[in-house]
C-alpha cells in the first residue's frame, strides 16, 4: 500500500528519489505538499537529478518557502514592537524559533502562525498590548475564552485586523489538565537571547517542546513535519554540544516528558536515521509500530487513510487532554452548541 514512507525515504535519503517513475513522483509531491514538507523537500532534492516538471515545483516551494520566512521574522518583529514596553522575555516557538537562530530544521519549513511564551503573570499586559496594537480575537464566543484561560496553555488565538496573521500566545508548553506538567518558569529562565531582544528555547527545552507537540498533545496530525524538526535538532544540538544528551535527559525529567522524550527518539531514528543516545530512547515497544503507521498515514493523493488508526489517536488526543469527566462535559458542551448553531 502506498504511504508515506516515499516521502520519509526521500528526505533522508535524497538521491534514492532518481529511481522514482511517474506516478511516483505524483504519490511523492502530493504527499509532501499534505504534510507541509514540500519546502523542506524542495530544499533537499536541490542537488539531485529530477524531471524538469518536478524541479519547476521544487523552485516554486523554494521561493514561498523564502516568503514564508521573511513573513515569519516580520511578524515576529511586529509583535515586538507591539510589546516594546513589557519587560518579561518573549520566547518565540516552533517554526519562527528556528528560522530567526538560523538552525537547519527551519530549512525550507512551513510557517503558519506566530507563537510565542511569557509568563504566565505577564498575560494581562501581553494580551492588552496586542488588543491595542491591532490584534482582536479569533473566538469570541465565551465557552471557548473561559476554557482557553482555565484550561489550555495559551491564550485563546489572535488575529491582526490588517495583516491577516495569527498569533497564539504561550504561557506554558502542555495543556493545564495534561498529565505532564512542564516547568514554565524554568522554560523562562533558561531561554536564550537573539540579537533583537527577542528569545528562544535552550537547546533541550526546544527539543522537548517539540516532543510534548506531537506525542503528549495531538493526534500526530502533522508529524512527519514534527518528527523532522526533532531529527535536525537532535542532530544539531548533539553535534554542538557534548553535555547535549545528559542535558536532555535531565530536563526530560524536571518536565515530565522522559516517556515521550524515549518515544520520539525511537521513532526518529527507526524513519530518519537520526543518532541517537541509547539509554534516553529505550528499548523498542510494541506500540511504536502502531505510532508509525499513523505517521505514514496518507494514500498516494496525499489524503489521508487508516481511518480507524486516525480515529485511534484523535481519541488519545482528547484523552490526554482531560480526565474523563472533564472530557465527557467538554464535548457534551461542544455538541450543544454546535447542535444550537445548525437549528
Amino acid at each position: 500500500m502506498r504511504d508515506g514512507r516515499i516521502l520519509v525515504e526521500a528526505l533522508r535519503k535524497p538521491a534514492s528519489v532518481e529511481a522514482l517513475a511517474g506516478s511516483q513522483w505524483a504519490d511523492l509531491i502530493s504527499i509532501a505538499r499534505a504534510e507541509s514538507l514540500i519546502g523542506t523537500l524542495a530544499h533537499r532534492l536541490e542537488s539531485v537529478a529530477v524531471p524538469d516538471r518536478v524541479r519547476a515545483i521544487l523552485q516554486d516551494a523554494v521561493g514561498a518557502h523564502a516568503l514564508a520566512r521573511q513573513q515569519a521574522l516580520w511578524e515576529a518583529d511586529c509583535a515586538r514592537r507591539a510589546l516594546a514596553d513589557y519587560s518579561g522575555k518573549i520566547i518565540l516557538m516552533k517554526g519562527t524559533a528556528y528560522v530567526a537562530a538560523n538552525l537547519s530544521a527551519g530549512e525550507g519549513r512551513s510557517i503558519g502562525d506566530l507563537d510565542i511564551m511569557v509568563d504566565r503573570k505577564g498575560l494581562p499586559e501581553v494580551e492588552a498590548a496586542l488588543l491595542d496594537a491591532g490584534w482582536e480575537w479569533v473566538k469570541p464566543d465565551p465557552y471557548d475564552d473561559q476554557y482557553y484561560r482555565e484550561h489550555m496553555h495559551e491564550l485563546p488565538p489572535l488575529i491582526h485586523r490588517e495583516r491577516d496573521r495569527m498569533i497564539d500566545v504561550h504561557h506554558t508548553i502542555l495543556p493545564l489538565t495534561a498529565g505532564p506538567t512542564p516547568d514554565a518558569a524554568a522554560i523562562l529562565e533558561s531561554a536564550v537571547a537573539l540579537d533583537n531582544g527577542l528569545y528562544i528555547m535552550a537547546q533541550a527545552d526546544m527539543v522537548l517542546h517539540s516532543i510534548a507537540h506531537l506525542f503528549a498533545d495531538g493526534d500526530l496530525a502533522g508529524g512527519l513535519r514534527n518528527l523532522w524538526d526533532i531529527n535536525h535538532l537532535l542532530r544539531d544540538f548533539s553535534d554542538a554540544n557534548g553535555s547535549f544528551w545528559n542535558e536532555l535527559g535531565i530536563r526530560a525529567e524536571k518536565h515530565g516528558l522522559t516517556p515521550e522524550l524515549a518515544r520520539a527518539l525511537r521513532l526518529s531514528a527507526a524513519l530518519y536515521d537520526t543518532p541517537v543516545d541509547p539509554s534516553l530512547a529505550g528499548k523498542a515497544a510494541m506500540s511504536d509500530a502502531f505510532y508509525v503507521r499513523r505517521l505514514l498515514a496518507r494514500d498516494g493523493y496525499g489524503r489521508e487513510a487508516r481511518k480507524f488508526t486516525r480515529l485511534a489517536f484523535y481519541v488519545r488526543s482528547h484523552w490526554l487532554r482531560m480526565p474523563p469527566l472533564m472530557l465527557a462535559r467538554h464535548l457534551w458542551t461542544k455538541w450543544r452548541k454546535g447542535g444550537k448553531a445548525g437549528s
